[in-house]
């Protein structure tokens, strides 16, 4: 009898041990999983999603809009027609191209899948369905399928300015979210708070009429005011794209700033992509090569070196070559002129007009690679410009010190040093406005419901002297009328500008065929309304960017200097 009572004492020691740890693992260990899961039982919701805030040029013209669309689902305890059947009817509506059958069978067998459910009542089948898609299906009436209304993002301008505005996908929960350009950049700020509905619900998932409710209300997200000239983005794509077909180039942009400000009044590069349709594209269109691809400058980088120079006093204007006779032996290596011609006893604006590779190497020995250093590193070569696009990205300068006289002799030529045109622009913008550093920027107010907030231009000080600024640009205003693009320069109107070719390094040496051409100007040069870069990829009428990025350069110019009244001086 002892036994038997010892026995059931240990049976029921252990088997209230048992529930002892079983408890401790529902209510501490998983007691907030289950929670949710237990609520998840009796409680229906649904997030509310905020509309998404507006992209807009600045005279509030729409660049990206908010636009209906809608979730179409299934009451899976509702449906009357077999599964198959409803697909088939459903499929039409929900693929790009109705007569492609494979895409078409797939669509089917996807829905068909989702409608066989057993352990839920309600699924999602579609989301961002057009409002016509919507009409259209619901005079199919097919009972237990329902609509909710949902957001799209419209682009009235079709893929105008496509990779300065990024795109609006879903996140790994499924929710809205914009990636590249504005939309990535401003994505917090674009997206607003999303709210909730939720609803207590008996066994079968049906709301309980009496039962508790929850609501909390989306706040909407904010929208953009751009610096965008809407005239100005629509000529400068249209002009763009020509000059690229013209030439025969394999791509191109161009920015078009205010150098006082930063405000960037238009930016288009090309080959680009139609936002609204983004999954139909190579993903690397996405990126912008404004703000993502660097490339060696070649001369255009000639203006950066020389303005560093007359600043830190170790040349002036007048200051004359005394070994541009011929070509400049650097080492183990030859320096010559792009044009195999010399010309002795150069003044410093002479090299400029001449693009001589040899007068650059000249200043570079008088600059010392340390202290040309110091220059670029002023100027913003090998840092981020902050220019408020997502996908930004800059090379490094190679470490201060570890300069050869090679390097040296090469970076004053703009070989050997890769920047992105964003941060070119930004440096050019430097010598236009008198010497000061500002930062480019697309955003100029953010708007909300009944108030406007503007964002100030960020300026980081002066990085050389006014004088040695009005030094460099008389240069660039010789250059653009006696340079090599001379014949493309417009009689009358006061353009300071400088020409750039540079050869693509290809397996460690440069391909002579294959160039990036780029023009950088800014005009009238005395007040300076707009500085503007234009480089072309590969063009193959010609390598060089006096016969190719120049006049393309002049020919989006003309436009310009109409818009802003700008006026010739005869």
């Amino acid at each position: 009898m002892t036994l038997r009572i010892k026995v059931l004492t240990l049976v029921f020691l252990v088997v209230f041990s048992g529930l002892i740890a079983k408890l401790f693992s529902w209510q501490i260990l998983r007691g907030k999983e289950l929670s949710v899961a237990a609520r998840g039982q009796y409680e229906s919701g649904r997030a509310v999603s905020a509309p998404r805030g507006n992209i807009l040029t600045s005279d509030n013209s729409w660049l990206a809009a908010r636009g209906d669309a809608w979730l179409v689902y299934a009451s899976l305890p509702d449906l009357k027609d077999n599964p198959k059947t409803i697909a088939n009817e459903l499929a039409p509506y929900f693929v790009e191209d109705k007569n492609d059958k494979k895409g078409l069978l797939d669509e089917v067998d996807r829905i068909t899948g989702l409608l066989s459910k057993k352990e839920v009542v309600w699924v999602p089948l579609r989301h961002k369905v057009s409002t016509d898609a919507k009409k259209s299906l619901e005079a199919l009436v097919i009972s237990g399928i329902g609509f909710q209304a949902e957001e799209t993002r419209i682009y009235p301008e079709a893929s105008v300015a496509a990779q300065l505005l990024g795109f609006v996908g879903k996140d790994k929960d499924g929710n809205d979210q914009g990636y590249f350009g504005l939309e990535g950049y401003y994505n917090l700020v674009l997206s607003g708070k999303p709210g909730f509905v939720g609803r207590e619900k008996d066994a079968k998932g049906v709301p309980i009429l009496f039962g508790d409710s929850t609501q909390v209300s989306a706040i909407g997200g904010v929208g953009l005011v751009t610096h965008i000239d809407k005239t100005m983005q629509l000529a400068v794509e249209q002009k763009l794209k020509n000059g690229i077909e013209r030439y025969g180039a394999s791509g191109g942009s161009a920015i078009v700033m205010d150098p006082t400000s930063g405000a960037i009044l238009a930016m288009s590069s090309f080959p680009s992509y139609d936002p609204e349709k983004y999954s139909q594209f190579d993903t690397s269109l996405f990126k912008n090569p404004v703000v993502s691809s660097s490339f060696e400058p070649g001369s255009v980088f000639k203006i950066i070196i020389m303005a560093s120079a007359l600043d830190a006093g170790v040349v002036k204007p007048e200051t004359r070559c005394d070994i541009c006779s011929g070509p400049l032996k650097v080492d183990k290596y030859y320096i010559e002129t792009w044009d195999g011609k010399y010309y002795p006893d150069s003044t410093m604006t002479d090299i400029i007009v001449h693009s001589d590779n040899i007068g650059m190497s000249f200043v570079g020995q008088k600059m010392g690679a340390d202290k040309l250093y110091d220059y670029l590193n002023k100027f913003g070569i090998g840092k981020l410009t902050g220019i408020d696009l997502q996908g930004e990205a800059t090379p490094p300068l190679r470490d201060k010190g570890t300069w050869n006289i090679v390097d040296l002799a090469t970076a004053t030529f703009g070989q050997g040093i890769a920047i992105t045109p964003v941060q070119l622009i930004r440096a050019g913008a430097a010598i236009a406005n008198g010497g000061r550093l500002v930062a480019p920027q697309v955003v100029g107010a953010l708007q909300g419901e009944g108030w406007k907030e503007g964002i100030d231009p960020k300026i980081d000080g002066r990085i050389i002297s006014e004088k040695a600024a009005k030094e460099i640009t008389a240069m660039m205003v010789e250059a653009a009328k006696h340079g090599e693009s001379q014949w493309t320069d417009t009689p009358g109107f006061k353009v300071a500008g400088k020409t750039g070719t540079a050869q693509i390094p290809i397996a460690g040496h440069y391909d002579p065929e294959n160039t990036i051409a780029s023009f950088i100007g800014f005009a009238p040069f005395d007040k300076p309304k707009f500085i503007m870069l234009v480089t072309l990829q590969q063009p193959k009428t010609s390598p060089w960017a006096s016969e190719t990025a120049a006049p393309l350069w002049y020919w989006i110019a003309k436009d310009l200097f109409m818009y802003f009244g700008i006026q010739p001086e005869s």
